[in-house]
């Protein structure tokens, strides 16, 4: 396994040979309602747009995961999974092959790679997002590489029960608002990821590597942690989980070590 982190949410995760593009944003601003007065985000220029993707895999369906002006860019045959709001974004854009995935429900992409929807964030009273389960098919579950991604450290206790999980991509800092509260949960979301899956590795996602963001919001929201102490935290409980810090458009092979079968009985 390998993945490229191209900023902010946005990933690219080579599993089972398959090239998964997650959450991308990677042309234009990133506005949410068309308020760029409230919260504007830029990258200093365009990333490019990766070639050969097997997948798109969105986790919501608001503009940071389902980036309108980037699903118009990129190919619309391209397969699209995503949450129910998300696949609705997609094919309002015309994307011809789009799966909404509920909670608890699996797509296999090309026979290589089990994409399992798991409950995420909450958006509003009535709606929660994914998050998602990828295992590479080629192994069992506990010799084949997996991972587990989320963008907002939101996840329910029966997530135990589908470990253990080798890749972890999560929040690690603390992102809240006057009386909204947290909108990401990175600190203590971390922690249980790492006790409930018991990870080798923890990859950071929703930081600003090379992007940039201004509006009214940005003087409101609150930031708490970082990747050290969360690392401090692991150390602390006698843990072996790495915490990895990617650069924005480097791909970082994993180099994972191979989880040993269960024994079956004598």
């Amino acid at each position: 396994m390998d993945v490229t982190w191209l900023d902010s949410n946005s990933w690219l995760i080579t599993l089972g040979g398959q090239r998964i593009l997650v959450d991308p944003w990677l042309v234009g601003e990133l506005v949410f309602g068309q308020q760029p007065w409230l919260f504007k985000g830029e990258h200093p220029q365009s990333r490019p747009l990766p070639e050969a993707i097997d997948l798109i895999l969105l986790s919501q369906g608001l503009e940071d995961h389902a980036h309108p002006p980037t699903l118009k860019a990129l190919d619309r045959t391209i397969p699209v999974v995503g949450s129910p709001s998300a696949a609705k974004v997609a094919e309002s854009l015309g994307y011809s092959q789009v799966t909404a995935l509920n909670h608890g429900e699996t797509f296999i992409l090309n026979q290589q790679v089990t994409i399992k929807a798991i409950p995420g964030a909450p958006v509003g009273p009535l709606v929660t997002e994914n998050g998602y389960i990828l295992r590479d098919m080629s192994g069992d579950r506990e010799s084949g590489a997996s991972l587990f991604y989320e963008p907002h450290g939101f996840h329910r206790p029966e997530l135990k029960a589908e470990g253990p999980v080798d890749v972890v991509i999560t929040p690690v800092v603390d992102l809240a608002l006057p009386v909204v509260g947290p909108i990401i949960r990175g600190q203590q979301g971390a922690l249980e990821l790492i006790d409930w899956l018991q990870p080798q590795v923890v990859l950071p996602t929703a930081d600003a590597g090379e992007v940039t963001y201004s509006g009214l919001l940005i003087n409101w929201l609150k930031t708490v942690g970082d990747p050290q102490a969360l690392q401090a935290a692991i150390a602390a409980k006698g843990l072996s989980t790495r915490v990895l810090a990617p650069v924005v458009g480097q791909s970082l092979p994993l180099n994972l070590i191979p989880r040993q079968p269960l024994a079956t009985g004598v």
